[in-house]
This record gives structure tokens, sequence and C-alpha cells, in this order.
């Protein structure tokens, strides 16, 4: 027997105590009325008695309920049951013998009333519940046969029988619900159990990605950054071309691993939003820069068409916005082959509704509804000759839902289809916040020292490559001790970190700096393969300028350094 039974039967009879001594007190008034006597009152203070007994037996369990009892205090428990018992059931015998006909009715519904309750409430404990239920039984059973002996009135015996029909049927009764709270607590245990290994799975998993991000992005920032790198030498046609398939393979490759990581936060429940201005015409039109080219390419006229009573500024997530017509724009390049492609935005006082139409092959309609399915798309052979992976557009749709809005679409097999999202979003009033201006690319690095901590050696030589031709002096190590000796020898005008690296990470290595005198407010900018948000959290907790992600993009790489120096400056200027 456990020690968590002999807790919850105390818990039960502390809960049930007063319900006890107020049903021992209309008892007592009851047979006051059938029998007007002093021995109604005094059984009542006998129940107080014995009740405060029973309580503080019981109360060693309540205070520590991983308590195991000994033999001798489980001897006092039983005892202590029986004697509650005997004098709680002895106003029975009372009525049984002073009350006459209608005492003795009372008494056997009162007796089978107490066999119900302990039997119910004390069946967790066997030694417990046989205590109680057996001076339970004494009175109901013995009290018929005891007068059917005495009386010489055999008939009575009838009351004893149906007193062991009525005990027989309790005990299938108790049987059953005992069945039934195992059978319940084992599913609770079950249910338990399987959220456990769900957590530990889930948190498996995000390992598991973190690893994957972590291992592709690394030998991905070397491939890329080279062939970035290739592609500004001279070059003949025919390796350019090869150069560029370099890259747009790479950009497939890091927007798959992208893709898998936003399913995965969105499966997890952890995609969280940020509420910020957004311009609605320049985003729409950067976009539209982005792609009218490639569209161009195709044959395709891309289109822009804005509802002149749209507001200038709305507050949403201008990141997820982006997103979701990304995936949208970029469908509608990769499937028209010929026409156009019109991208339309109407607002009707709360909503931004973009459409995305387009005159390419269209979905059939028996696969219009998979579209939205995780890893489907529209066609078995799409992946073949399209690629993607079939979660764009499951992604967007659930970005939207997230944001409060809906994706939806209607397609015409060999017409064409449109795609429209539709997002609750506030009109910003007066003067909407014009992003800051960015800083002026042209020399801006120039004669600047910059401190590069990476433990690969590949990716020191990337940055050499990168960032020397911009006219910075550039200062490399290969850990985050050596990052911290250096920047307490001679100040750096910003200061590039990886994450993982050996003798000391780079989030150690950044505390330590910024408690430093020398370079304490020079501006970090964490330049890590660990993509996930746990990660760039980590960062920010740390006080990073900025976070970037490998691959490096050089032109992003530049921009956010020579931010990070003119921030640095302004600070400097402050200061002083």
């Amino acid at each position: 027997m456990t020690a968590t039974a002999y807790a919850m039967v105390s818990q039960v009879r502390y809960r049930e105590l007063t319900t006890r001594i107020a049903l021992a007190a209309f008892i007592g008034a009851t047979a006051w009325v059938v029998t007007p006597t002093i021995w109604p009152l005094a059984w009542f203070g006998a129940v107080l008695a014995t009740q405060a007994i029973d309580w503080a037996v019981f109360r060693r369990f309540r205070l520590d309920p991983a308590w195991s009892p000994d033999l001798p205090y489980l001897v006092l428990c039983c005892a202590t049951t029986v004697l509650s018992v005997v004098v709680y059931a002895g106003i029975t015998a009372y009525l049984w013998f002073e009350g006459g006909e209608a005492g003795r009715i009372f008494a056997m519904v009162q007796c089978a009333g107490g066999l119900l309750h302990v039997s119910l409430h004390m069946h967790h404990v066997r030694p417990i519940l046989i205590s109680a239920v057996a001076s339970h039984a004494a009175f109901f059973l013995g009290l018929p046969v005891f007068g059917a002996v005495s009386a010489g009135n055999w008939y009575e015996l009838l009351i004893a029988i149906g007193g062991v029909l009525y005990m027989s049927h309790l005990v299938v009764a108790v049987r059953q619900s005992s069945m039934t709270t195992t059978a319940l607590q084992a599913a609770r245990d079950a249910e338990q159990r399987a959220r456990q290994k769900a957590e530990v799975a889930s948190a498996a998993k995000s390992d598991f990605l973190a690893v994957v991000s972590h291992e592709i992005r690394t030998p991905m920032n070397a491939v890329i950054s080279a062939a970035n790198l290739l592609r500004q030498t001279r070059l003949d046609t025919r390796q350019r071309e090869h150069v560029s398939m370099l890259i747009d393979a790479g950009d497939v490759l890091m927007g798959l691993l992208n893709d898998v990581l936003d399913f995965s936060k969105i499966e997890a429940g952890k995609m969280e939003l940020e509420s910020a201005e957004m311009i609605v015409r320049e985003r729409l039109a950067m976009l539209n820069r982005l792609w009218e080219p490639r569209a161009r390419a195709n044959g395709v006229r891309l289109t822009l068409r804005v509802d002149p009573a749209a507001p200038e500024a709305v507050r949403t997530d201008p990141l997820r916005f982006q997103q979701i017509l990304f995936n949208l724009l970029s469908n509608a390049v990769k499937f028209t082959a010929h026409g156009e492609i019109v991208v339309s935005v109407d607002w009707d006082g709360a909503r931004l509704s973009v459409a995305v139409s387009d005159t390419g092959c269209g979905i059939p309609a028996a696969r219009l509804a998979q579209v939205f399915n995780s890893f489907e798309q529209a066609d078995v052979g799409t992946t073949r000759h399209h690629g993607g992976t079939g979660l764009g557009l499951s992604i967007s749709r659930k970005l939207a839902e997230i944001m409060g809005g809906e994706l939806t679409v209607a397609s015409t097999e060999g017409e064409g289809s449109t795609f429209t999202l539709v997002l609750p979003v506030e009109a910003v009033a007066g003067e909407a916040a014009r992003p800051e201006r960015a800083v002026e690319m042209e020399g801006s690095l120039r004669g600047r020292s910059i401190l590069a901590a990476d433990d690969h050696e590949v990716n020191r030589r990337i940055l050499t490559l990168l960032l020397e031709p911009h006219g910075c002096r550039l200062t490399l190590v290969e850990n985050g001790a050596e990052a911290v000796e250096a920047a307490a020898r001679e100040p750096f005008d910003a200061i590039l970190m990886d994450m993982q690296m050996p003798v000391m990470d780079g989030l150690e290595a950044t505390r330590r700096i910024r408690q430093g005198a020398v370079n304490g407010r020079t501006p970090v900018v964490a330049l890590t393969a660990n993509a996930l948000d746990v990660h760039r959290a980590a960062w920010d907790a740390a006080g990073v300028h900025a976070f970037l992600t490998k691959p490096i993009d050089p032109v992003i790489l530049a921009r956010t350094l020579a931010e990070a120096c003119a921030a640095e400056g302004r600070e400097a200027e402050a200061v002083a």
C-alpha cells in the first residue's frame, strides 16, 4: 500500500469532517425527538471526542503525504477508525432498542448510509476500509439477527438477509468505483507521460534543428560567400552563368532551411509577432522591384495597383507581411509562363486586402483544397518541374491566421489563380515614421578598426576577402578568450562575434568585453550560424548591436558594420 493512498484517505476524512459532525447533530436531534432522553446528547459528545482523536491521528499523513506508516502506527490508525465508527454507529443500537418501529427503520437507514460513506471514502487503504466496514456491518447485520433470536421472531432474519444483499451490491459498486478511479488515474498518468515525452521530443527536435541549422549554414557560408566573391572577379559569360547557378542553388537551399525552421516554430506555437509601423506603398514597391526583373525575364508583366483610399502606413508585423507576399509572388512568377501578374491592394477601413493574381497554369479543382497543406503541392510533378518543398503556402496561411487574418485562393485550371491575403491592421494617423536613412556605403568603413572572432579558418578568410576591400583594418581571433584579450589591449570601432567557439563562446566573450574599460561601449555584431529565436534572444540579452546569420550577405554585413561604427561615433560624441 502506498503512502499516497494513506494521505488520500486522510485528506478525504479531513475534508468531510464538518459534514460528519453536521450529520451527527441531525441524527442526534432526530433520536432525541424519537426518544427524548439524555443519551442522544451524550452520544453526540462522544462523536465529537472520537472525531477529534481521528483528526489528530490522521494529521500525520496530511503534514507529510509521502510518509509511509510503520506497523504500530497502522494498528493505531485501524484502532482509531474502529473506535470512531463504533461510537458513530452506536446510535443505531440505541434507536433499535429504544425507538420502536420508526427507530428501527431510521437506525437501519443510518447504518446503511454509514456503510456507503466509509466504503466510498476509505477504499484506497484496505486495512482501514476493513476496520470501518466491519464495525458498521456488526451493527447492520448483528442487530436484526439478535432481535430475531431474542424475540423468537425468525421473520426478522429477512432484514439481515436484506442487509447481506445490500452489502454485496455495495461491494460491487465500490469495486467498480475503485476500478474506475484506478483507470482514470492510469489515464492521467499516461497523459502526463505522453506530455512529458512530447516535451522531450519537442526539445530534441529543437536541438536537432539547431544543430542542422548550424551545420548547414557553416559550410554554406563558405560556398555562397566564395561564389559572391567569385562573381566580383573578371569572368566570361559561361563562367558567370555557372556562378549564378551556384548562388541560386545556395539561395534555394537556405530558403528550404528557413521554411523548415519557420514551420517547426509555428507547429510548436512559438511564432512571435512584432507590432511596428509599415509604410504600405514603400513595402509593396520594394517587393515589386525585387520580383519585376524575374517576371520580365519570363516574359511576364508585373503590375502593382493600390487603392487610393489605402492608408499611407499601418501597424502590423512588417517582416511576416513581407514573407507572405514574397511567397505568393514567388509562386506567381514560378507558375506563370506568359501574360501578367497583378498585385491589387484594397482597404475597407479596418482590413488591408492584397490579392496576387496571375495568368499561369492554374490549379485543378480537385487539388485546390490541398495547396495549403504542409509538404503538398498542386501536382505531384510540381517539385520536379519547379522545385520547392510545399511549405511556402502552408506557412503563409498559418502566419496570416496568427496575425488574425486569412489567406484564400481562387483558381481556374488553364486560366490562372488569385491568392488573397486579408489582414486586420491599424491605420497610422498623421505622418508615418520613415525608416532611418541608410548609412552611405561608399568609404564608410575606410580606416575603421574591426575585431572579428570566429573559430573556423574558412570563415575568417571569407571575412578578410569581404571587408578588406572596404579599407578597414581587420583583427582576426579564433575564440572568445582571444577576443576578450584583444579587446582589452586596444579600442575597436566594431566587433564581429561568432557564437559557438572553443575555450570561450561568443556570448560569454561579449559579456566580458562589456565589462571592460577599453571596448565596453563598442558595438558588437553577432555573426553566427545559430539562427533560432532562442539564439537571437540570448544575443539580445548580451546586448549586441545587431544579429546576423550565416551565410554572410556581403552587402548586409558591410551596411550593418557601417551603421554600428556610425552609432559608436554618435555615442562617443554624446559622452564627450
